[in-house]
């Protein structure tokens, strides 16, 4: 009984969130279809949690539940990326140079470098493959040289209090391991990810660093799959709609962070949900309530 009602408060929580105010009602969608869609996850005992900021304006336009802090697997690299271009711009000597992958980074399947023959890669190369693939290997190799404790330094630099990588990315996780890679607050992440587009993440140099490996993100998988980009191939304006995005999955877990700009509105978002993942159907039911926020942000800024 105690479940049934966790479950419809966190669905209540989920329908009676903030309706967004639109510049013209006319024309602009009113983001019904993803209330509608989250919360049905939610009702069905998901833990969900989006928000979506308008560039222009910076209203957050969109909130449900963005405080609360959940599993994010791989969107917490950014925040890697975050540092590694920060040592970039101010030329430290420790984001420089070649670094050789072992065979304790290559966990995981994600990523080219495990299947590639080149034993090392200069740091710039290394962050590449994280924006574009969240290569797991080139995750530990940083880790390795530029530490956790710098990364957990540069998010508490940030203003960040709910958001963090947590840890490397391993095989499996003990009991004397951090629980989940990542962790975060979508509205701080969509927050972060709007100063990333206006260049205030350090300074214009390092966001712009930092936007330009995310440009390269092949994952079109979830909020991005209702922009109709070509997941190879989307750097470029196409069809007046631009995006930078990063994402994370695992299992129970699909998390997503972008910016996205069409003709009429540029947006920052983020997107988290943890669910039971026990079925093909029900995965896909979270992959749709995604695509459904991505339809809302699309009509909203197109």
């Amino acid at each position: 009984m105690e479940e049934t009602d966790q479950l419809r408060e966190r669905s209540n929580r989920v329908r009676g969130a903030r309706v967004p105010r639109h510049r013209d009602p006319q024309t602009a969608g009113n983001f019904t279809a993803s209330f509608s869609a989250l919360g049905k996850l939610a009702y069905a005992g998901a833990q969900v949690s989006a928000s979506v900021h308008d560039l222009r304006t910076g209203e957050e336009i969109v909130s449900i539940d963005d405080r609360v802090v959940l599993p994010t697997a791989g969107v917490g690299k950014l925040l890697l990326l975050v540092e590694v271009s920060a040592r970039l711009t101010s030329k430290d000597v420790s984001a420089y140079g070649i670094l050789d992958k072992t065979p304790s980074d290559a966990v995981g399947v994600a990523g080219l470098w495990q299947h590639m023959q080149a034993p090392a890669l200069p740091v710039h190369d290394i962050a590449a493959f994280i924006g574009a693939t969240g290569d797991n290997t080139a995750t530990n190799v940083l880790l390795r040289q530029l530490t956790l404790e710098a990364v957990h330094a540069r998010a508490e630099s940030l203003g960040l209090k709910r958001t963090a990588l947590l840890d490397l990315v391993r095989e499996a996780r003990g009991p004397d391991d951090a629980p989940q890679l990542s962790v975060g607050s979508t509205h701080e992440l969509a927050h972060l990810m709007a100063r990333l587009a206006r260049g205030e993440v350090v300074d214009q140099m390092t966001s712009e660093r930092v936007m330009g490996w995310l440009a390269q993100g092949v994952d079109l998988s979830m909020v991005a799959s209702a922009f109709g980009l070509d997941p190879l191939d989307h750097r470029n304006v196409d069809h007046n709609v631009l995006l930078v995005n990063v994402t994370g999955s695992d299992r129970g877990v699909r998390s997503e962070v972008g910016a996205f700009r069409g003709p009429r509105a540029a947006v920052s978002y983020a997107a988290s949900v943890q669910f039971e993942d026990n079925s093909l159907a029900t995965r896909l039911c979270v992959l749709e309530a995604m695509r459904a926020l991505g339809n809302d942000i699309l009509e909203y800024a197109h």
